[in-house]
């Protein structure tokens, strides 16, 4: 069970929180005092985006990107899974027809 004092943020609300923090001149710090936000969910929301959008760390995957590489993963198993089903019949009628 969480806090009774943690709240929950809309993601629009969080998408204008980010927008402000890296337009503002201001810090992190006095932009979430502003909105009425602790500064360490800003500090996480603005870090979270700035991976998102492969600024954090140059050369590393973004959450989209990851997200598409666990489908296309996910969609490869399923592909081999039933590419597999049509072989194994094959060769079992192969063996049935050499009898």
């Amino acid at each position: 069970m969480g806090s009774q004092y943690s709240k929950r943020y809309s993601e629009e609300f969080k998408r204008d929180a980010i927008a402000l923090a890296r337009s503002s001149d201001k810090t992190i710090t006095e932009v979430a005092r502003d909105l009425g936000v602790s500064p360490e969910s800003l500090r996480g929301w603005v870090k979270r985006d700035r991976n998102d959008r492969g600024e954090d760390r140059p050369g590393e995957l973004t959450g989209t990107e990851r997200e598409e590489l666990a489908r296309l993963r996910k969609q490869n198993i399923e592909q081999h899974k039933t590419i597999e089903i049509p072989k194994k019949a094959a060769a079992f009628f192969a063996q049935d027809s050499d009898r």
